[in-house]
């Protein structure tokens, strides 16, 4: 430790030489006190004491956040963007759907991992800073054709400062009527369906056109909810939840993409997905034909 540092401590700590030389005089111990025994309250004050000292990086108005939850949806499309909206230090999240019944998958009636929702469509708030839509096969088919779902996001999307997706969840916003003529990507076996949404397929990690932000496939929606955080707080602030997380990703294989994934592979899931492309164009050209588009 260096000696600027040791003096640094001393005053932090209410010691110094001339409290030291005044409590010799006075008869009382000179030794500092001995430092407390770490424990879950010494833990808990350090952490208040370091968001005081940073509190112009944490401060701001609070983030209101909306994540559509349903039957069918894929759950990592959900959580990753969860995690970083839950790392924000001022946050409302709403995990929203049109009861508060348990959602998990679509027929399975005991998923392994249900999700409970928070609040209600009559429940939720207009005043959004996120919109939020995960993918989701089959669940985002259904929902594409679920007049209550897309109405609900039709209404808050006019208020809302993001309206986003991740994966599939992108053919929902479109069949909402909420992509047309914007910029946007999913799921790289379906980003070319958002053509028949009216909405500009684009091959990307994360798509930001004017207030609509869309994630590709699934393990996007770290990299999309860390962009969000970076609008709606700032850069260094997402950039302390990336490092907050460990998201630092170094796959095992470079497979992650249809242009780096080797044919076997690329070619087992174009045809395993084969029949749902053609069902998602056509869901998706239905749904035109209902917004008259």
């Amino acid at each position: 430790m260096n000696r600027r540092r040791f003096w640094h401590l001393l005053s932090f700590s209410g010691w110094s030489l001339t409290s030291v030389s005044t409590r010799a005089a006075a008869g009382e111990p000179t030794s500092p006190p001995a430092a407390p025994v770490p424990s879950k309250e010494t833990a808990e004050a350090a952490h208040l004491e370091a968001m005081d000292r940073y509190a112009a990086l944490l401060g701001g108005p609070k983030v209101k956040v909306a994540m559509l939850v349903y039957p069918g949806m894929f759950l990592q499309d959900l959580v990753g963007p969860l995690a970083v909206f839950e790392s924000l230090m001022n946050k409302e999240i709403h995990l929203v759907w049109k009861n508060l019944d348990l959602v998990g998958n679509e027929k399975d009636p005991q998923p392994l991992i249900p999700v409970r929702p928070t609040t209600t469509f009559a429940q939720c708030p207009s005043d959004l800073d996120v919109l939020f839509v995960p993918g989701g096969v089959p669940g985002t088919f259904t929902l594409m054709e679920a007049p209550e779902v897309l109405r609900f996001l039709a209404d808050k999307a006019r208020t809302a400062r993001f309206v986003t997706s991740v994966c599939t969840g992108s053919l929902i916003l479109g069949a909402a009527g909420l992509l047309k003529g914007y910029r946007a990507t999913s799921h790289w076996s379906t980003v070319d369906v958002l053509k028949d949404l009216g909405a500009i397929p684009v091959r990307e990690r994360v798509v930001i056109d004017r207030n609509r932000i869309t994630g590709g496939g699934v393990t996007a929606g770290i990299d999309f909810g860390l962009t969000i955080a970076a609008l709606v707080t700032s850069k260094d602030y997402a950039q302390a939840i990336q490092l907050y997380l460990e998201y630092d990703p170094a796959p095992p294989f470079n497979a992650g993409s249809p242009d780096k994934a080797p044919p076997l592979a690329r070619q087992f899931l174009v045809d395993m997905f084969a029949g749902m492309v053609d069902h998602a164009r056509h869901t998706a050209q239905r749904a035109m034909q209902r917004l008259g588009g």
